[in-house]
């Protein structure tokens, strides 16, 4: 049945059970849906539509059967092969995914109505690790429709990714131009200018940002990072906040394509601490962010507490059940108000947001048992720098090993290793940095 042979009440009931799912009233557009297929059975619109609300209750098999049987009458339907392709990418059935996107593609017969799907294509290849596929399909897009915004930004994201920083710039600066308020596509250029080495075309650009936007503090941070002018002691609790709130979703899949390492580091420096996991040590894990560390640290937990200070990163650890305790607060904060509570410490990658580490090594003292271990990470910076703390274009502090060493002892804290360690890789070079064991002596 083609759109101009159904009736008119057929249309007008689907056309308000769409509506009301675009809504977000979903217990209305459910009964508007069953009413619908309960007089005309197998409509493959309401099939399709009604997959899609069952992929918002989460139940993505029903979801997925639903739009397959849509499918299998109009297998023509663009939109529902993408939407069947974005629901099978969420529920990680990622080749089925692609195939669902490719079909999309294929139905679009050439036209830019083929572009959505490439954009989610290039997605999932990004997920996969497969640059130069998230590449061609972004560039296929982009051949379809020219001015598709979202085209010119995942190109630019498969370029970075490949180190490609002055393509990608290049590609990311025309997202920009297409999309001129996508904040995430302004600050990849910032970084890629950053990593170009035009750090006064950085700063320039900085400014009118925050002449925009005077109060927003990942601007003030970033142009300070990037200008060298005034250092904050460390990156402010909004700073961290909007950041990590900004990309908490993505951020595992993010750490996943860096080849992100410091969890797996600080759990087996605790290891080599304490010995084989034997579920009987109080841990806190400062910094906690999505819990990537909390099902490392778990075996050795009978109290495992995380702190962070971003809501968004808070409710992606709880998902994972491996705190005993999450708590919103500020890292020194968190430690003053548990003294003497905790046989261990971690910290993977929290502390490259502080720059003289002499105030947390004094709070992480204070939280500590005697006898108990402080294990973290920091980005590490070359005896060539000069300095004991620097804070570097994108943001980070990176310190020398003689700062480190000199806050632990004054804070009465004894360091037992420091080694030098990769930590992730960043415009296709690895991330040099300090892995830090350290122990509060008894009496």
């Amino acid at each position: 049945m083609t759109s101009a042979d159904r009736p008119a009440d057929l249309d007008q009931a689907l056309g308000a059970a769409i509506e009301l799912l675009r809504s977000e009233q979903l217990p209305e557009a459910e009964g508007a849906l069953d009413a619908l297929l309960a007089c005309w059975p197998d409509q493959p619109d309401a099939l399709h539509f009604l997959g899609v609300l069952r992929h918002t209750q989460g139940r993505s098999d029903e979801a997925v059967a639903l739009v397959r049987q849509s499918l299998a009458q109009v297998p023509g339907n663009v939109g529902a092969w993408n939407n069947l392709g974005n629901i099978l990418l969420l529920a990680q059935r990622f080749d089925e995914a692609a195939d669902a996107y490719e079909h999309s593609v294929e139905a679009a017969h050439g036209t830019p109505a083929a572009s959505q799907a490439l954009d989610n294509l290039a997605v999932l290849y990004r997920k996969q690790g497969r640059a130069l596929d998230a590449e061609r399909v972004s560039r296929q897009a982009i051949a379809l429709n020219p001015d598709d915004g979202d085209a010119w930004y995942r190109l630019s994201q498969a370029l970075l990714d490949q180190g490609q920083v002055r393509e990608g710039l290049l590609a990311n600066s025309r997202a920009i131009a297409l999309w001129p308020r996508h904040q995430q596509a302004r600050s990849d250029v910032l970084r890629a200018l950053v990593l170009l080495g035009e750090r006064q075309r950085a700063v320039g650009l900085y400014r009118e940002w925050l002449a925009e936007e005077p109060d927003n503090p990942i601007v003030q941070h970033l142009l300070a990072a990037s200008s060298g002018e005034t250092t904050p002691e460390r990156a402010s609790d909004a700073y961290v906040e909007q950041v990590f709130d900004s990309f908490a979703a993505s951020f595992d899949a993010k750490l996943e394509s860096l080849h992100y390492r410091a969890p797996a580091l600080v759990a087996q420096a605790l290891q080599r601490a304490v010995g084989a996991p034997a579920a009987e040590l109080h841990i806190a894990d400062l910094g906690c962010g999505t819990g990537l560390c909390g099902p490392l640290l778990r075996p050795f937990a009978r109290q495992l507490a995380g702190c962070d200070l971003s809501v968004g990163m808070l409710r992606q650890a709880q998902a994972r059940h491996a705190y005993d305790q999450l708590h919103k607060a500020e890292l020194g904060y968190y430690l003053r108000t548990q003294p003497d509570h905790f046989d261990v410490l971690v910290s993977a990658d929290t502390l490259i947001y502080f720059g003289d580490l002499h105030a947390v090594m004094r709070d992480a003292a204070v939280a500590l048992h005697a006898g108990g271990w402080f294990i973290f990470t920091v980005e590490a910076l070359p005896d060539a720098a000069g300095a004991p703390v620097q804070l570097l274009p994108n943001g980070r502090y990176a310190h020398h090993r003689n700062h480190v060493e000199s806050a632990l002892a004054a804070a009465g804290l004894t360091l037992e290793a420091i080694e030098a360690e990769t930590l992730r890789t960043e415009g296709g070079k690895g991330v040099a940095g300090w892995l830090v064991s350290a122990r509060k002596q008894h009496g």
